[in-house]
């Protein structure tokens, strides 16, 4: 709540001043641009300084959402509409310059292809409170605004907001309390994506100093696929993939030729291989240029070595998509082999003779969890730790309480325990609406903790993970530190390469 005896708190950035507002002992700024819209001229290009402004701007508010699929984790109704999508948000206990708080970047999820800063599970004031730092929040573009190669843009444009934004962190952050020289970005699903890519990327390095990374893709498109994919993306609307072609089009057709063909992807799986089920045609593109290598190369090889990583999964990703189809515990032999035959590194007979007991239904997603989640969040740890990097391991195994616990420690399970936001976007379906219990509040408070001391000290809490002993963080109602709990599945994918994925045909 705001109090009306306290005057709103005015800053001065770079581009002009703002003003914010005092809620609940914090100072919160919304809406602030980072860049300049992404339109006319500017569209598909990469983001362009924000235009200075005269007077005071109010940053009450948060900015309109990028153009994108409405899913669970959508932004609700009653946003502002408009095309400056490039904004920040800041959760600061006090706008002082002489404070030098530690700062934590949040970079949301969605496939690629939805989020936005505004939505209310990302409501980022517990973390402030709890950890006593500055939080920023930040939009950048998503779908084919962001991710679809179109000839004559830059790939990764997402990416490159995401760039562009903590540029400004480094340049202005100062003034709201925060150090620029302590800066954490964190992100889970996508957003753990864009962390990965962003420790490989030459364009941030020094933006950041640790980073954590919250059930970690393994889905990067290499460039003969990104092109492939932009090419059926283009003919929905019958034109070329190029900026010609595409820069007068209408933000909301584009958002409708993704609607259109994420359905029909696997259809595409003898050209896109284990790209297509996703369904989604959006990921970082290994470009050689903006993202050089895959992230899994990039920190074997040293890039980001001085940067402290926290990364982790949850046990039952998969479970949550399986929920969202209507399918939970519904899965056949069939349908079991079939993502086996596809995903498992040492084919199908390698997964049944790992996991004898196991049925069709766990198998199936067993083998999603571990090649979309798991494993790359596992191998990003221990390239980070080859290339001379310190990493920390996590595998959050405390089950939902929605669906009578039958969703598991499922796929985003984490971000409302992490927040505290149990009766938003997806704390509604996981948490069914009702009052969080006291094991979820402790958890909750331990998550943040955690997070929140690695970003001031480097120290979440446990030891740094290694490959003798292998300690990681088990996060449930008693968390432990153990050896990683999924040997099993580790040894299966021992050695594999989480290459760029090709173009089949």
């Amino acid at each position: 709540m705001t109090n009306p005896e306290v005057p709103d708190p005015v800053v001065r950035t770079a581009a002009g001043s703002v003003r914010g507002r005092a809620e609940d002992g914090l100072t919160v700024f919304r809406g602030i641009p980072f860049a300049e819209p992404p339109v006319g001229e500017a569209r598909f290009a990469a983001p362009r300084p924000v235009r200075p402004w005269a007077g005071i701007r109010e940053a009450y508010a948060f900015g309109p959402p990028p153009p994108q699929d409405m899913g669970v984790a959508g932004p609700p109704g009653a946003l502002p509409e408009g095309d400056d999508w490039l904004t920040v948000n800041i959760w600061t206990p006090v706008p002082d310059p002489a404070a030098r708080r530690p700062v934590m970047v949040w970079i949301y999820g969605g496939a690629y292809k939805l989020g936005h800063s505004g939505s209310p599970g990302y409501d980022a004031r517990r973390i402030a409170e709890d950890g006593d730092l500055v939080v920023v929040t930040l939009n950048y573009r998503v779908g084919m605004e962001g991710f679809a190669h179109i000839e004559g843009a830059p790939a990764n444009r997402g990416l490159l907001d995401q760039v562009a934004a903590l540029e400004w962190v480094r340049d202005n952050i100062a003034a709201f309390g925060g150090d620029p020289d302590l800066v954490t970005v964190f992100g889970e699903s996508a957003g753990a994506g864009s962390v990965a890519s962003l420790l490989a990327m030459p364009r941030a390095a020094g933006l950041f100093h640790r980073a954590i990374a919250q059930s970690v893709p393994g889905t990067f498109f290499s460039d003969a696929l990104a092109r492939d994919v932009g090419t059926v993306l283009a003919a929905e609307l019958g034109l070329r993939p190029t900026v010609a072609d595409l820069a007068a089009v209408d933000p909301a057709e584009l958002v409708k030729a993704g609607q259109t063909l994420a359905p029909r992807m696997p259809q595409y799986v003898d050209r896109w291989g284990q790209a297509a089920p996703t369904v989604t045609p959006y990921s970082p593109v290994v470009d050689g240029d903006v993202l050089p290598v895959t992230p899994w190369q990039a920190l074997a090889s040293g890039a980001s070595r001085d940067v402290d990583l926290i990364v982790g999964h949850n046990r039952d990703e998969n479970r949550l998509f399986t929920a969202m189809a209507g399918k939970l515990g519904q899965i056949g032999d069939e349908r079991a082999s079939k993502a086996l035959r596809l995903y498992a590194p040492g084919g199908e007979a390698a997964y049944r003779a790992a996991y004898p007991d196991a049925s069709a239904n766990d198998l199936y997603e067993r083998v999603q969890t571990d090649w979309l989640f798991a494993m790359p969040s596992l191998h990003l740890a221990e390239a980070h730790l080859s290339g001379g990097g310190r990493s920390h391991v996590y595998e959050l195994t405390w089950s939902a309480p929605g669906s009578g616990g039958a969703l598991g420690a499922c796929h985003a399970l984490d971000v409302p325990l992490l927040f505290g936001t149990f009766q938003a976007d997806l704390g509604l379906l996981l948490f069914e609406g009702a009052a969080p219990s006291a094991e979820a509040l402790a958890l909750s408070s331990r998550f943040r903790s955690s997070w929140t001391s690695f970003a001031r000290t480097g120290d979440p809490g446990w030891p740094a993970y290694d490959t003798e002993r292998r300690l990681v963080q088990v996060l449930d109602a008693e968390p432990v530190v153990t050896p990683y709990p999924e040997e099993a599945s580790r040894r299966l994918w021992e050695g594999y390469e989480f290459a760029a994925l090709p173009l089949l045909g």
